[in-house]
């Protein structure tokens, strides 16, 4: 046989070759044997294309093919240094991903892997060189514009901040965008010398000149990756006699009638030979205030008194030595004084941040001083019915209760025509109210849970027992001013006589309130009726609360304390 084929053509011993392998493979597939694919040389495989450029910001697609998959294929892509894929479906091989931004040919390594669903696995790999593509950055100057005047026209003699941090690179690859600024003045006076001109802002002050001029300013941006851009800004500056003075009246505010208004104005130029800046302010609205010294800028008014709330404008008017005229205004809201019930402090002086003052201190505005009764009084505008220093009002009463004059040397009780309250005066006859005896403090009721003492240290009077209540009980018995229902003061009702604005001792209108103990005591102290929760003994306060008119202070004292009493009646 192998002589017969030996001696047939070859392309018919091929074709022979093949039919006999063909049999055979039929044979053995009968027999429940073959070739399995392990058998043979085709194996599982995946390719990931060839290696590619891509400009930076481009978008780049990704596609993978498979060799001999059994079943279907999970795939997946990744990249060193790490990039951002989008493969939202891992069943297919197409992905895609955007290069990122670069200042140089820089090379990423992007690998598929590939698993079927017989469990085989390959991956493959491809570089991926990502080049730069920088664009240029955009280089942008902004300046404000100056209050009242047309854009792009500023006065001589001030500050200028012209700013470029608006500039920017759209492709830049760190947070700083710009790298490099450089500004420089290619019109008008010079203005640059000694100023940075290497950063992102320019600060520069306008010259002061007998012509209008115009001055122009570039900047030129560099970005991180060396590219540049530059642009211009021109400004026109004003003559020194064209430059208009700087006028300010101050804020707005609200007060009552009678008040003080504070116009604390400024009224400057920028430019020195402008100077004397003559001023004056006028008003506009419903009433009549009384501006005190109209041509000074730092001033102060007097609100008038008003029965509803009115609306006045303050103007400060500014002219210059070359005629220019400026002028800015404020607007005050007036409300009616209220109904007093309450007395005020008797403070007038002002404070400043080392002295007192009698005068207005309009660089420290909202003070006692300057707000309340007191001062309407200090500006004789309170309305009262009967006298007293500053914001207090008091009427003098007789022995019967009878109204007195101002000037009687003789009286028993004030009438405190704020409060309403009726008072005891101190005598100085050696009598039940002389000003010299002193009580312990002592109450039946309402004390606290400790009645006090009814002859304390010390304590000394005409009475059988110093103290509180039997004081009470001999001044209705005597009927003082014919009334029949004295009582201790509260806190409060004591704290209204307090005169902080007296420079003299003791603390009270002593016109009214004769006899309240010497100017050299170094304590006053009067009992108030309230109890204090200072000094709790077994739940029961051995304390009660009293007023110092030396210091004006208030204290709780031991009830057992030898103690002036001075005692009221009536009120609102």
């Amino acid at each position: 046989m192998k002589g017969i084929m030996s001696l047939l053509p070859l392309r018919t011993r091929h074709l022979m070759m093949r039919a006999a392998l063909l049999t055979l493979a039929l044979l053995l597939s009968a027999c429940g044997g073959g070739l399995s694919k392990d058998d043979s040389d085709e194996a599982f495989a995946v390719n990931a294309g060839r290696d590619r450029a891509a400009a930076e910001q481009s978008e780049v697609s990704l596609s993978a093919q498979v060799s001999f998959p059994s079943g279907a294929v999970v795939y997946n892509w990744s990249s060193t240094p790490a990039l951002t894929i989008t493969h939202d479906d891992t069943s297919i091989a197409t992905a895609s991903l955007t290069t990122p931004v670069v200042t140089a040919d820089t090379q990423y390594v992007v690998t598929v892997s590939a698993t079927d669903s017989a469990g085989q696995s390959a991956s493959d790999s491809f570089t991926l060189t990502v080049t730069p593509d920088n664009l240029p950055p955009t280089a942008i100057i902004t300046l404000s514009d100056w209050p009242d005047l047309p854009p792009g026209t500023y006065p001589a003699g001030v500050s200028l901040t012209f700013d470029g941090r608006n500039s920017s690179d759209s492709d830049g690859t760190s947070s700083e965008e710009i790298s490099a600024w450089a500004w420089q003045q290619t019109a008008g006076d010079d203005v640059l010398t000694g100023i940075e001109t290497d950063q992102s802002t320019l600060v520069i002050d306008t010259p002061i000149s007998d012509t209008r001029q115009t001055l122009t300013f570039s900047l030129m941006v560099t970005d991180d990756e060396g590219a540049e851009d530059t642009t211009t800004h021109s400004v026109t500056v004003l003559s020194m006699s064209e430059t208009p003075p700087e006028v300010d009246a101050g804020i707005d505010q609200a007060l009552f009638g009678g008040e003080r208004i504070v116009l604390a104005g400024t009224a400057t130029s920028t430019v020195p030979a402008a100077a004397p800046i003559a001023t004056l302010w006028t008003y506009s609205g419903d009433a009549a205030p009384q501006i005190i010294n109209p041509n000074t800028a730092d001033t102060y008014a007097i609100a008038p008194l008003v029965d509803s709330a009115t609306t006045l404008d303050f103007y400060l008017t500014g002219e210059d030595r070359f005629g220019n005229e400026v002028t800015d205004h404020l607007r005050v809201l007036v409300r009616p004084f209220p109904v007093r019930v309450l007395n005020d402090t008797g403070m007038t002086q002002q404070a400043t941040n080392t002295t007192l003052s009698a005068t207005q201190q309009n660089a420290f505005p909202g003070q006692d001083g300057q707000r309340g009764a007191d001062a309407l009084a200090h500006n004789n505008v309170l309305e009262k019915a009967g006298r007293g220093e500053n914001g207090f009002d008091f009427t003098k009463l007789n022995a019967n209760g009878d109204e007195e004059d101002v000037d009687a040397p003789q009286f028993s009780c004030v009438r405190d025509n704020v409060t309403g309250l009726v008072w005891e005066v101190k005598t100085t006859d050696g009598g039940l109210r002389d000003l010299d005896h002193r009580y312990s403090w002592y109450a039946e009721e309402n004390n606290g849970g400790a009645p006090g003492n009814l002859n304390g240290t010390n304590t000394s009077c005409t009475l059988a027992s110093c103290n509180t209540s039997a004081y009470i009980d001999a001044v209705n018995s005597a009927g003082l001013c014919g009334f029949y229902d004295w009582r201790l003061p509260n806190h409060q009702e004591l704290m209204s006589l307090v005169h902080f604005g007296r420079t003299a001792l003791p603390r009270i209108d002593t016109q009214y309130f004769p006899n309240t103990g010497a100017d050299s005591a170094a304590t006053l102290w009067y009992w108030t009726v309230q109890p204090s929760a200072d000094g709790v003994s077994n739940d029961a306060a051995q304390n009660a609360w009293a007023i110092d008119f030396i210091s004006g202070v208030d204290n709780f004292l031991n009830k057992s304390d030898a103690v002036s009493i001075r005692l009221v009646r009536a009120g609102r």
